[in-house]
């Protein structure tokens, strides 16, 4: 049907120019859609060839095995997670990760993951993101109790796990995530992995949630925290502009070919009974 079409191409077109719009966002991961077809045809239609036992009409040679009911869908949509290119600031409160990782954020919602990593201090003294979220500092824990799924309940809560960073401190953060100042480490960002990172689920300003908390790996984690750096967006404009112009075209059409089926169903209606 040339309405599923339109109405996925639609999708489609809504989807890219979401990643257009985001093109600059610090952190972002662009998203792409998955069609599916129902060929009713190939989906367990008759295919033995049916010779009528009385008077042959037109219709009886024109069998559509259902083809008329196929359609196109979207299947779903899926977060590409490629690494964004390396953004120099020079500001000590930004970080950039390398690799899968992401960072532990505590919003009034709960726990959240981002790349997002242009941080500040708030007014209470604590670390947090753009948005005034705290950020998470890692649990200190053996590996072994990481691993180990009943050992979250002795974990500390996240609201004890906040980052705060004394007064007129200078703070400097390695690679592993350390946070120190000239008297030593203070703390430590919490960048965890996924074990499958398209379970994850987008939840806007560059947040994701996992429905899963088993897919979570703390352990042997090997992102790296870049200080002075921020991410930014995964998304190819050039790329992004081309497939956007190609999901108008095809939009266009199908929507010349509504035009023509509903053109010849009028002249259906209206010029074959005068006859």
């Amino acid at each position: 049907m040339p309405l599923s079409g339109q109405i996925a191409q639609q999708r489609k077109v809504e989807t890219i120019a979401n990643n257009v719009a985001n093109a600059n966002t610090v952190g972002f991961k662009k998203d792409q859609l998955v069609f599916k077809e129902q060929l009713t045809a190939l989906s367990g239609a008759d295919q033995d060839i049916h010779i009528p036992r009385k008077e042959f009409s037109p219709d009886d040679f024109y069998h559509t095995q259902g083809a008329e009911n196929a359609m196109v869908a979207v299947d779903g949509s899926f977060t590409v997670h490629e690494q964004g290119q390396m953004i120099p600031t020079q500001n000590p409160l930004d970080v950039a990760l390398q690799g899968e990782g992401f960072i532990e954020i505590l919003t009034p919602n709960g726990v959240r993951f981002t790349r997002k990593g242009n941080l500040s201090i708030s007014k209470e003294g604590e670390l947090v993101n753009d948005q005034g979220f705290k950020v998470l500092s890692a649990l200190n824990a053996s590996p072994e109790s990481l691993r180990e799924p009943a050992s979250a309940g002795s974990f500390p809560k996240p609201e004890e796990r906040t980052i705060r960073i004394p007064t007129d401190a200078k703070i400097t953060i390695n690679l592993e995530g350390d946070v120190m100042t000239k008297n030593g480490a203070i703390s430590k960002l919490s960048v965890i992995e996924f074990t499958d990172r398209h379970a994850l689920r987008k939840e806007g300003n560059s947040l994701f949630i996992t429905p899963d908390e088993t897919n979570i790996n703390r352990t042997n984690v090997k992102t790296t925290v870049n200080q002075g750096f921020l991410e930014g967006s995964n998304v190819n404009a050039i790329e992004e502009m081309s497939e956007l112009i190609k999901a108008h075209r095809h939009f266009e059409s199908i929507q010349k070919a509504i035009n023509a089926y509903d053109s010849i169903s009028g002249k259906a209606a209206n010029d074959i009974g005068k006859f």
